[in-house]
C-alpha cells in the first residue's frame, strides 16, 4: 500500500486512450508516483481532479514497477482519503469475489452483516471449557477483522485460536447431524427378520467352502440388525474378492426363512447378472425362487417376472436401477441390498425403499468394495452401522503390477501370446469406446482392431457399455467358458466380473483412471490358483497428480492404504461422488490434519445429545440449516 498527494490527472494518448493521475509521495525528496488506468469512466478524471483541487491524498494497493514518469502502479486499487485520516487498527481481509462484486463492496457487505447478524454462542460453556474453545462471536469477528498484532502464520496456516473454534464447530454440526438422522431411524418400524430359520440352517451345508472368520463376524452383525424392529442400516465393506455377496446371500435367507423378500440392487447389468448367477446357483436348491429383472427380457418374461415380484412368489428380486421404477411393486419387501452403493445417489436408494410400500420401513444393506478411509468413516458414514470384511477367502493370490512404458508395446503382446498358449485368459482395458475429445487415447473400437490384426490365431472379443444387454451376455459366456482368449473391454469389466481362468490385465492408458478404479479393474485378475499380473500401461510423460496415482497402485495392495492415498490426493468432495450429492463439503476442517479435532467432536456430540439436546438441534440449524431430508439414504 502506497500513500500520496494527488498532484493533478490527465487524460493521455499514448499510444492509446489512458488516465494518468500524478501523486507526489514526498515533496522534499521529490519522489512521485503515477497511478496509470486503461480503462476508466470521465467520472473518475473528475474525482480525481476534485482531488488535486483538495489536497486529498491517494491509498493504493498494486505492484509498483518502473514507468515512463517513475514508479507507477497500473490499475490499483484505491481510496481518497484527507491526509490525516488514520489506517484501520486491522488486517485488511480479501475475499473470493465474483463478477461485478469488488474487494471494498465485499467487505463492506462482510462488515455490515457482522453488526446486523446474531453471533450467539451455541455450545455450552463447560463444552467450550473442556475443548479450551474460543467463543463463536469472537472467533467470527477477528479472521474478519485480524488485529495488526494478530498472528499471520496461525491464521494463514488455520492453526489459529478462531480457526480451531470454527473448524470444532463445523465437524460437531456434521456428527450431530449424522447422529439425529441415525435415532430418527430407530424410532421407524421395520419387519423383525427370523435368523435361526430352515433355510438359514441347511445353507452353510450346500457350500463347497466355509465361511471366513471375517464373513461370520459380518454375517452375525447383519442377522443382529435383522431380527430388530427398526430398520438396519448397514455398510458392509470388503476388498476385491473379500466375499461380500455370500454375506448378502445370507441376509436374504433372513427374508424367505420369516415370509418376506429382498431386492439386491446394483449399478451394471453385468453385475446384476454376476449375482443373479451366484444367487441363483446358492439359494434356488433350497427352494428359493430368483426373478432377475434386466433390459434383455422379452416382454412375455417380463410381465412374468413383475407378476412373481407383486404376488411374493419370488423371494428375492435382482436388478439395476430397473428395480424402483414405475410397474415395480412387491407383496412383503423386508430387505434393500445396495451394491457398490457409491455409484448410486441419495434418490436412487430412497426410491428402491420405497418400494415396499406401508408404514414398515425395510432394512438396507449397502455393500462396497471401494473400502472407506478411516477419517471419512468417522464424518460422513457417522450415521451408518459399518461391517469389515478384512481378510480374504483362501486361494486368494496377491496380484503382481507391473509399471510398462507404452514403448514397450512389443514386450506386452509377446506376454498375452504366453499367457495364452499356457491355457489361461486375459483382459485388455481402455479408457474410452470411441473416439472422444481426446484425440490422443486409443479406443477400445480400435485396440481390438489392433490387436486381432497383431495376435493372429487368438480369439479377440470386445465388451463395452453401448453393446445390447444381449450381446454383453454372450460375450461374458464366451469368455466365463474359454472361447474368448483376450477381451477388450471398458471400465464395465470393473465390477461384477469373475472368471477364475483370467490371470493377465493390461490396462491401457493406465494414467488416465482413478486409484479407486484401478484397484477394482486389477481384482478382476487373481482370483484362480494361478500367479497373476496386472500391466499398467502408460503414456509419457506423466503429469505429478498421474505419476503420483501409479506409485501408489504400484506400491501398494491394501485397499485400504489405497483409499487412504485417493482421499489425500482428491480431497472428500470428489473421493465421496454420490454420497456426497447434496451434502455439504467441510469447509473449514482438513479431514487428515484435523482428525484429532474430528474425535474431540464425535466424543462432544454424543455428550452434547445426552444432554443438551436444545443446543444440539440449534447448533446444526445453523450449520446445516435443513439438510437432514438427505441422510435417510
Amino acid at each position: 500500500m502506497v500513500q500520496a498527494r494527488v498532484v493533478r490527472a490527465e487524460v493521455a494518448y499514448r499510444p492509446k486512450r489512458q488516465l494518468l493521475v500524478h501523486a507526489e509521495e514526498d515533496r522534499e525528496r521529490g519522489s512521485t508516483l503515477v497511478l496509470r488506468f486503461f480503462n476508466f469512466y470521465g467520472s473518475q478524471l473528475k474525482q480525481f481532479q476534485r482531488a488535486a483541487a483538495e489536497g486529498l491524498h491517494a491509498r493504493a494497493f498494486g505492484e509498483v514497477r518502473a514507468g515512463w514518469f517513475g514508479a507507477e502502479m497500473v490499475h490499483p486499487r484505491y481510496r481518497l482519503v484527507r491526509a490525516d485520516e488514520p489506517l484501520a487498527e486491522a488486517l485488511t481481509p480479501v475475499y473470493p469475489t465474483t463478477a461485478g462484486v469488488t474487494q471494498g463492496a465485499m467487505r463492506k457487505l462482510v462488515l455490515e452483516s457482522l453488526e446486523d447478524a446474531p453471533l450467539e454462542e451455541t455450545l455450552p460453556g463447560s463444552l467450550r471449557g473442556r475443548y479450551g474453545l474460543a467463543g463463536y462471536s469472537e472467533s467470527v469477528r477477528l479472521l474478519h477483522c485480524p488485529p495488526p498484532r494478530a498472528d499471520i502464520a496461525a491464521l494463514a496456516g488455520r492453526s489459529h485460536p478462531a480457526w480451531q473454534k470454527m473448524k470444532f464447530d463445523e465437524l460437531l454440526a456434521q456428527q450431530l447431524s449424522m447422529r439425529l438422522a441415525y435415532r430418527a431411524r430407530r424410532t421407524r418400524r421395520a419387519p423383525p427378520l427370523r435368523t435361526d430359520g430352515p433355510l438359514m440352517k441347511r445353507f452353510p451345508g450346500t457350500l463347497p467352502f466355509r465361511l471366513t472368520r471375517a464373513q461370520a463376524r459380518a454375517r452375525n452383525e447383519i442377522l443382529r440388525d435383522l431380527a430388530a424392529p427398526h430398520p438396519m442400516q448397514r455398510l458392509l465393506q470388503g476388498d476385491v474378492g473379500s466375499g461380500k455377496t455370500i454375506v448378502a446371500a445370507l441376509a436374504c435367507l433372513a427374508a424367505a426363512d420369516t415370509g418376506w423378500q429382498a431386492a439386491v440392487m446394483a449399478p451394471t447389468e453385468i453385475l446384476a447378472e454376476q449375482h443373479w448367477r451366484k444367487f441363483r446357483e446358492w439359494l434356488e436348491p433350497l427352494g428359493v425362487r430368483i426373478a432377475w429383472l434386466h433390459g434383455a427380457l422379452a416382454r412375455k418374461e417380463r410381465r412374468a417376472a413383475l407378476g412373481a415380484i407383486a404376488a411374493g412368489e419370488a423371494t428375492v428380486a435382482i436388478g439395476t436401477h430397473a428395480l424402483f421404477q414405475k410397474g415395480v411393486s412387491f407383496a412383503r419387501l423386508a430387505l434393500a441390498i445396495v451394491d457398490e452403493q457409491h455409484r448410486f445417489g441419495v434418490q436412487q436408494r430412497l426410491a428402491l425403499r420405497k418400494r415396499a410400500g406401508g408404514e414398515l420401513v425395510p432394512h438396507q444393506l449397502m455393500m462396497s468394495a471401494t473400502p472407506i478411509p478411516r477419517t471419512l468413516s468417522m464424518t460422513y458414514y457417522a450415521d451408518l452401522d459399518v461391517s469389515l470384511i478384512d481378510e480374504l477367502p483362501p486361494g486368494r493370490r496377491a496380484v503382481a503390477t507391473r509399471l510398462v512404458s507404452d514403448a514397450r508395446r512389443g514386450e506386452v503382446l509377446d506376454r498375452i501370446r504366453g499367457a495364452c498358449a499356457e491355457g489361461q485368459q486375459a483382459y485388455w482395458v481402455c479408457p474410452v469406446i470411441e473416439e472422444s475429445k481426446e484425440g490422443d487415447l486409443r479406443t477400445a473400437l480400435e485396440t481390438h482392431a489392433a490387436l486381432r490384426a497383431e495376435l493372429k490365431g487368438l480369439a479377440v472379443g470386445l465388451l463395452h457399455g453401448r453393446l445390447p444387454p444381449e450381446e454383453k451376455s454372450a460375450v461374458m459366456a464366451d469368455f466365463g467358458a474359454g472361447r474368448i482368449q483376450l477381451l477388450v473391454a471398458t471400465t464395465v469389466i470393473e465390477v461384477g466380473v469373475d472368471v477364475p481362468n483370467a490371470s493377465l490385465m493390461v490396462i491401457e492408458h493406465a494414467e488416465r483412471f482413478g486409484l479407486a478404479q484401478l484397484h477394482q479393474l486389477r481384482g478382476r485378475v487373481g482370483r484362480g490358483g494361478r500367479e497373476s499380473v496386472c500391466i499398467l500401461l502408460y503414456a509419457a510423460p506423466l503429469s505429478a497428480a498421474a505419476r503420483a496415482r501409479l506409485k501408489v497402485i504400484y506400491e501398494r495392495k491394501d485397499g485400504f492404504e489405497i483409499a487412504r492415498q485417493d482421499l489425500l490426493l482428491r480431497g472428500p468432495g470428489e473421493y465421496l461422488g454420490e454420497r456426497q450429492s447434496g451434502m455439504p463439503l467441510l469447509r473449514f476442517a482438513d479431514l487428515e490434519k484435523d482428525e484429532p479435532l474430528v474425535r474431540a467432536a464425535r466424543e462432544a456430540a454424543q455428550w452434547m445429545l445426552d444432554r443438551e439436546p436444545d443446543a444440539a438441534r440449534r447448533h446444526v440449524e445453523r450449520w446445516l440449516p435443513g439438510r437432514q431430508e438427505l441422510l435417510r439414504a
